[in-house]
Parts: structure tokens; C-alpha cells; sequence
């Protein structure tokens, strides 16, 4: 089910994370503060944040519990994906008396030696993040049966005991971000600037926004352009997304769509500065993450990571396991869009569609 999430009372209602806001803000304040004390990064392909939340450092040791993150590329504070994941680990770990620790992987032929490290000092939970670690992770999962092991966006093809795939449904986030757009759009033109297309869940998210824009509009022109670099590169290049939404911006379009790490990020900030032109996030609600792109935020097509790794730490499965998703509040833009509260209605109308089967994203 999607959800939207104004004045944070998704939270309370979620099946699987029935906080009050508070206790987020407060949680999310003290993994902001462990990120930043553990950040710090060497010369070398790996940098680790080997600050435990607890004052066991002993993985071997059965009274402590370890959970490990390493990531397919990128930084853990992007703002974005990795943060989300790194969120969702620390939250379980506060909750457990866990010890957690990151490894921001800088080279693909890393990824096996950067989960070995932490599989043989004995942890206990192994997440990884991103679509181009799938395959050293399912290899690890064979290697170490002991550890449960959590891919993000690493969809499982045979079901493995100790490993579990943390998947979403991004085109129906990214067709309800379309609508969106289609609905906030004068100009006829909106745009995507994305990770690149080697990754399939950038492509559902991208794919899913220009059919939800023709579903409002099948005349409108939806302007997607994609990243061509590699997935050791793409999401980490907010030069590129800055240069791209400001052609896109020069072409005609009134809203943009940033998808895609920092990448993303930079076409969120760029286009902050054109006013009139709007911009929709990606992966958390980047109000909160990329308070530079608020003049153009008018929401973020979220997919709810932390909740979903905490979830799994918490309450491990095998398989193939599908995470909520979400548009986020509109925050300002509440009062400053005249028309959004009919946006909104037109929205919840398309999400029923949506959950009960009547629009069908591949359709558009």
C-alpha cells in the first residue's frame, strides 16, 4: 500500500514501525551523530566507521550482537539511499544493543573482501546496498550459512535461507511522482535526471514517472535521461545531474525528477535555483535530507529503506521481502500551491487505482 506521509503520521500507522514522530527525530538526531563520529575515511579502496554503538567490541563474544553495512558505491551520508540503509541499521541497533559499523566500498573488485572483513570478525547481520553487490553477496550468504545477510534492492531468484532481498515497487512510486508532475506541469514538458540504466530499479522508478505524467497528460513530453557511466559511477556524480536539469530546464521543463544518490541530489539543488520550476525526490523524504533543494521540493517518491532493514535485522526472513513505499508530505508547498489540495485528492484517487488493480502502470 502507498502511503502519504504529511506531519509524519505515516509513522504511527506503518504495520511495521509504529513510532511517534518524536522518537524518529530523536533516533534519526542520535544515527546522525554516530555517522558523523565514524566517518572518518582513509586513502585506501575501503573506508570503515568502526565505532560501536555498544561497548562491546567483541563480535565473537555471544552476548554481543554485530551488524555490518557495506555499499555497492557511494558515501554513507549521500542523503539518499546509503543514509537510508545506514538509518535502518543504527535504529535496530539502538534497539538491540547492537554494535554497527559501515564500509563505503570505492572499487567493484572490493565488494567480497569488504563483507569477508566483517564476516570474519564474526558479525552477526550483513546488509548490503545496491543492485551491483547482488552477486558477492549471494556468493557470501553461501560462504557463511551462520550470518543472515539483507540486500537492498537485491531481488532473489532462489530463495536462500540465511539471506533476504530487499525489494519495492518503484513504478507505482514513480508513476504516483509522474502524476504528480503531470498535474503541477504548465509548461507540457517535465523531466527525469537519473542513475543509470544498468540498474533496474532506477529504470522501474523512471519508467513508472513518465507513465504516470501520460496518464495525466498523453500529450506531455517527458524528458528521462539516464547516467552513462557505469554502476561504480553513477550515482555519485552531482556535476552531471546539475548540467543535465539545467538543459532539461532550458528545454522547457516546469518539474524535475532527481533520482539517484548524489547524482540525483545535484539535479535537486540545480534546479532549486530556477523559480517557478519544481522538483520531486527520490528514495527518503530529501525535505528533510537536501534542505538546499526546498524552494523546488514539492515531495520525494520515497521508498522506505530504514524501515524495511530494520524490519529484517529485527525480524530476519529468507526470500524475497517487498518494502513500503510513499510520497512524501508536500511540506510548504501545502500553502504556497493553490491547486494542491486538489492535486492531493486526484493522488489518493490514483493510489486506490493503483492498489485495487484498475490503473496499471505499464499501461501508459
Amino acid at each position: 500500500m502507498l502511503a502519504f506521509v504529511r506531519d509524519k503520521s505515516f509513522w504511527r500507522s506503518w504495520r511495521v514501525l509504529p513510532w511517534t514522530s518524536w522518537r524518529i527525530t530523536a533516533l534519526f538526531c542520535a544515527v546522525v551523530l554516530v555517522v558523523v563520529a565514524c566517518g572518518e575515511k582513509g586513502n585506501d579502496s575501503t573506508a570503515v566507521a568502526s565505532e560501536a554503538l555498544t561497548a562491546s567490541d567483541n563480535c565473537s563474544l555471544s552476548e554481543t550482537i554485530c551488524i555490518g553495512l557495506v555499499t555497492d558505491g557511494g558515501e554513507i551520508d549521500d542523503r539518499s539511499f546509503n543514509q537510508s540503509a545506514w538509518e535502518g541499521v543504527s535504529l535496530a541497533a539502538l534497539e538491540l544493543g547492537a554494535k554497527a559499523d559501515f564500509i563505503e566500498t570505492q572499487d567493484a573488485q572490493d565488494y567480497t573482501s569488504n563483507i569477508a572483513q566483517f564476516a570474519d570478525e564474526g558479525y552477526d547481520v550483513i546488509v548490503t546496498v545496491g543492485f551491483a553487490i547482488t552477486e558477492a553477496t549471494t556468493e557470501a550468504a553461501a560462504k557463511y550459512p551462520n550470518i543472515n545477510f539483507i540486500g537492498v534492492d537485491q531481488p532473489q531468484n532462489t530463495a536462500i535461507t540465511n539471506l533476504a532481498g530487499l525489494i519495492f515497487p518503484e513504478r507505482q512510486a514513480g508513476f504516483l511522482a509522474g502524476a504528480l508532475a503531470g498535474l503541477l506541469s504548465e509548461s507540457g514538458v517535465v523531466a527525469a535526471v537519473v542513475g543509470t540504466d544498468s540498474a533496474p530499479p532506477v529504470v522501474e522508478f523512471t519508467e513508472g514517472y513518465a507513465s504516470g505524467a501520460r496518464y495525466i497528460n498523453p500529450n506531455i513530453e517527458v524528458i528521462a535521461t539516464y547516467h552513462p557511466g557505469g554502476l561504480d559511477e553513477a550515482f555519485s556524480d552531482p556535476e552531471w545531474g546539475a548540467s543535465n536539469a539545467r538543459q532539461n530546464i532550458a528545454q522547457g521543463a516546469d518539474v524535475v525528477f532527481g533520482g539517484g544518490g548524489t547524482t540525483g541530489n545535484g539535479a535537486l539543488i540545480e534546479t532549486a535555483g530556477f523559480p517557478g520550476v519544481f522538483c520531486i525526490g527520490v528514495d527518503a523524504d530529501q525535505w528533510e535530507t537536501v534542505p538546499q533543494a526546498r524552494p523546488c521540493l514539492v515531495s520525494s517518491a520515497m521508498k522506505l529503506i530504514a524501515a524495511g532493514v530494520r524490519e529484517l535485522i529485527e525480524n530476519f526472513q529468507g526470500g524475497n521481502f517487498v518494502g513500503e513505499v510513499g510520497l512524501a508530505d508536500y511540506h510548504d508547498f501545502w500553502d504556497s500551491i493553490s491547486k494542491i489540495t486538489k492535486i492531493d485528492a486526484e493522488l489518493r484517487r490514483i493510489d486506490a487505482g493503483l492498489q485495487d488493480g484498475s490503473i496499471d502502470p505499464n499501461d501508459y
